[in-house]
C-alpha cells in the first residue's frame, strides 16, 4: 500500500516550483500522487525522479537545499540552487521520509567525496541515458561520510543572510522567513554529529501487524505490558499519510505518548451519552464533520478503557456522517490496547461492557493479533510471575516471591522508591509533603504553554504539570524519552542534586542508572478537539515520592513500592506491578492474592483470541504441506518424463 521502506521511493503528494529571481512562482505543478525515487544516471550522479504515472520528471541534485522543519508532518521541500526550482513534498508517511530524507543526505555526501566528471568527458564518454534506483543506506555508507566528517569542514557555500548552510552538502537546514514563512535557524557547519543506522527494530510478530495494518486491514492488536505495543504504533502512525491518519487515545496522557487528541475529542459527540440522533448532529459541527470525512485510519490506543456502548454510538456516527453503508463508514481502524489492564470507567453501579462486547467489534475488526515477546523485563522468572497475575492465577510461587519483597532494600544512591499508589489524592498528598519536609530554598518552574486560555486541555493531555516545584534531594521521574542507549528514558528514577546558577537555575538530576543531567525544557505537542496543535514546553519531570497506576501506564520504573490494599479494579494489581523493569527493583507491601484479579469475561475473549490464531496457524500449515506436495510430485513426474 505504502511503499519506500528501503529509503530510495516515496508517494505522496508532489508540488514543482518553478521560481523567479525574487523567489517568486512562475510556474507550478501539482501531482496529487506521485512516486518521488532516488536514483543514479549514467554518470553515477544522484538524481530525483518525480513520476505521476505519465512523463517522469527528472531533476540532477547536484547543490539543493533541503528544508525539513515539518518533516514530522509529511512535509519537505528540496531547492535546486542553480535551476531555482523547488520541489514541495506533502502528505508523506513520516517515517518513510525520514529514511529518504536520510538516504538523499547520506548517500550525496559520500558521492561529493568522488571527482565528478566534467561536461566534456561525459560527452566522450558516449553511455546511453540510465536511471537506476539508489541501493538502500548500509553501514559503509555511514563509516564512509562520518570518516569525511571527523577530517575536514564541510564544502558547499554559506548564504550570509539567511544564516543556514546551502547544501551542496546536502545539509537539513530549515527555511528562512523570506521562503514561505519558515523560522531561520543558526547552522554551526563545523557541529557534525557522527551518525548511525537505527538500531531498535520491529520484531517479527510486530511486523507482522505493520504488514497487516499497510494491507488496509482493521486490526486490533494487543499483548501483555512491556511487549513493545506503544512502539509499535508510533510505526504505523509514522508509515501512514499524515493528512487522512488521525491518532488517538482514550486518555489525554496517552494520547499525548503517540502526538494525537483523545478519542472524544475526535469524535465531537462529548460523552456519547446522548440519543443517536443528537451525537450525529454534533458531529455534523463543521470543525469535527471535517474529520471524520477527512478520515481514512483512525488509531485508538489504550481502548481497553472505552466503553463498548460509545463504541458502538462511534460506529453508527461514522456510517451516518460519511453516507458510507461499509463498518464505520469505511475508515481502517487500528486499534491496540490489552484488555487486561485497566478496564472502562463503570458509571454508577453497572458495571461498563469492555470494548471487544460492542455489537459492531466483529463487524469492525478483521484481524486480531497478539504480541507475545517481552523487551521491558529479561528476567524469565519475573515475566512468568507477570504473565500468571495477568489472568488473576496467584500461585504458591507467586505470593511468596511478591511477600518476601517487602523486605527488599531497592534504595540507592540516594534515590527512594517510587510509591504506586490507586488513588490520585494519596499521590498528591505524599508529594507534597515530603517536598515540604526537605530543607532548602524551593525552585519553582512554570511551563510555557501555546494557549493559556486553553490551560485545562492542556493540562489533561500533558505528562507534566504547569508549574513544578523543586529542591535539592527532591525524588523525581523522566517523563520523556530523552536518550535511551544512556538509559534516561520515561520512568527514569532520580534525585535532584543540585541547581545551575544564573537566569533558568536548571536542576542537576542523578539518575539510578548512573547517569547525572542538568534537565532543560522540553517540548510535547498534541491536537485539541478543533485539530489545532496545542504545546506544553517544560521541563520533563515528575515529582516521584509516589505517582498513580493510571498515570504510570507505559512507563518502565527502575525502583517502585506498591501497597495493593486499596485496589479496586481488575488489572490494576497487574498494571501497578508490571511498571518494574526487575522483580530486585520492586517491594510489594502487605500482599494479598485476592486482590489479584482478571475480569472472566476478558479471560474467555483471549481464550477465543488464541484458539482462532492456532486454528489459522493450522489452516496456514496445512495449506504449506499442500503446496509443497503438489510441487514435490509436478517435480518427481517432470524428472521421470525427461
Amino acid at each position: 500500500m505504502f511503499s519506500g521502506e528501503d529509503g530510495a521511493q516515496l508517494q505522496c503528494c508532489v508540488t514543482v516550483e518553478h521560481l523567479n529571481p525574487s523567489g517568486q512562482a512562475t510556474r507550478r505543478q501539482v501531482f496529487r500522487k506521485a512516486s518521488v525515487i532516488l536514483g543514479r544516471n549514467e554518470f553515477q550522479e544522484i538524481i530525483l525522479r518525480v513520476h505521476d504515472g505519465k512523463v517522469p520528471q527528472n531533476y540532477n541534485l547536484k547543490q539543493f537545499r533541503l528544508f525539513t522543519k515539518f518533516a514530522r508532518d509529511g512535509k519537505c521541500t528540496v531547492k535546486l540552487i542553480p535551476e531555482n526550482i523547488q520541489v514541495l513534498i506533502s502528505n508523506c508517511p513520516p517515517n518513510q521520509l525520514n529514511i529518504f530524507l536520510k538516504t538523499l543526505s547520506i548517500k550525496h555526501q559520500a558521492w561529493q567525496s568522488t571527482k565528478p566528471l566534467t561536461d566534456r568527458e561525459k560527452l566522450k564518454a558516449g553511455l546511453p541515458r540510465s536511471f537506476e534506483a539508489i541501493s538502500p543506506l548500509q553501514q559503509k555508507d555511514i563509516q564512509k561520510v562520518n570518516e569525511l566528517r571527523s577530517k575536514e569542514p564541510p564544502k558547499g557555500l554559506t548564504d550570509r543572510t539567511n544564516k543556514a548552510t546551502v547544501a551542496g552538502t546536502g545539509q537539513h537546514v530549515k527555511r528562512s522567513r523570506s521562503e514561505c514563512n519558515f523560522s531561520p535557524v543558526k547552522a554551526n557547519p563545523n557541529k557534525k554529529p557522527m551518525l548511525s543506522l537505527p538500531t531498535r527494530k520491529l520484531n517479527k510478530e510486530q511486523a507482522a501487524v505493520l504488514s497487516a495494518v499497510l494491507s488496509g486491514k482493521n486490526v486490533f492488536f494487543t499483548g501483555s505490558a512491556g511487549t513493545g505495543k506503544s512502539f509499535l504504533l508510533k510505526r504505523i502512525i509514522g508509515s501512514l499519510p499524515p493528512k487522512s491518519t488521525f491518532a488517538t487515545a482514550s486518555t489525554g496522557v496517552a494520547a499525548c505518548h503517540i502526538g494525537g487528541t483523545t478519542l472524544h475529542s475526535f469524535a465531537g459527540i462529548g460523552s456519547g451519552s446522548a440519543p443517536l440522533d443528537q451525537c450525529i448532529e454534533l458531529a455534523q459541527r463543521p470543525g469535527v464533520l471535517q474529520h471524520w470525512t477527512s478520515c481514512r485510519h483512525l488509531i485508538i490506543d489504550e481502548v481497553s478503557m472505552v466503553e463498548a456502548q460509545f463504541f458502538d454510538k462511534l460506529e453508527s456516527v461514522a456510517r451516518s456522517v460519511r453516507r458510507s453503508t461499509e463498518p464505520f463508514g469505511g475508515i481502517q481502524l487500528i486499534v491496540c490496547g490489552d484488555f487486561l489492564q485497566l478496564p472502562p470507567v463503570s458509571k454508577g453501579k453497572e458495571k461498563a461492557s469492555f470494548c471487544f462486547q460492542a455489537r459492531s467489534w466483529r463487524k469492525v475488526i478483521q484481524v486480531n493479533m497478539e504480541l507475545m515477546e517481552v523487551r521491558r523485563q529479561t528476567d524469565q522468572s519475573f515475566i512468568s510471575l507477570l504473565q500468571a497475575v495477568r489472568v488473576g492465577r496467584v500461585t504458591e510461587e507467586v505470593t511468596a516471591k511478591l511477600m518476601e519483597s517487602a523486605y527488599r532494600r531497592i534504595e540507592r544512591d540516594g534515590i527512594l522508591a517510587t510509591r504506586l499508589c490507586t488513588h490520585k489524592d494519596d499521590v498528591e498528598l505524599t508529594n507534597e509533603n515530603k517536598l515540604q519536609q526537605l530543607p532548602g530554598v524551593m525552585h519553582t518552574f512554570e511551563a510555557l504553554d501555546s494557549d493559556p486560555a486553553l490551560v485545562k486541555i492542556i493540562d489533561a493531555h500533558s505528562p507534566v504539570n504547569r508549574v513544578i516545584h523543586l529542591k535539592v534531594g527532591a525524588q523525581v521521574m523522566l517523563t520523556k524519552n530523552l536518550d535511551v542507549a544512556r538509559g534516561l528514558v520515561n520512568g527514569a528514577r532520580g534525585v535532584v542534586v543540585s541547581f545551575e546558577s544564573g537566569k533558568h537555575g536548571h536542576p542537576q538530576v542523578r539518575f539510578l542508572c548512573g547517569v547525572t543531567e542538568v534537565l532543560k525544557p522540553e517540548r510535547w505537542v498534541f491536537k485539541s478537539g478543533g485539530g489545532v496543535h496545542l504545546s506544553r514546553q517544560q521541563l520533563p519531570l515528575k515529582l516521584a515520592w509516589a505517582i498513580s497506576i493510571h498515570k504510570s501506564q507505559g512507563m518502565t520504573l527502575d525502583c517502585v513500592e506498591i501497597s495493593l490494599a486499596r485496589v479496586f479494579e481488575s488489572g490494576q494489581a497487574y498494571v501497578a506491578l508490571s511498571r518494574a523493569r526487575s522483580l530486585e527493583g520492586l517491594r510489594v507491601m502487605d500482599f494479598d492474592p485476592h486482590v489479584v484479579r482478571a475480569d472472566p469475561d476478558v479471560l474467555i475473549f483471549y481464550k477465543k483470541l488464541r484458539k482462532e490464531r492456532l486454528l489459522m496457524q493450522v489452516s496456514e500449515d496445512q495449506d504449506r504441506y499442500c503446496w509443497d506436495f503438489v510441487f514435490g510430485r509436478c517435480h518427481f513426474l517432470l524428472s521421470f518424463l525427461f
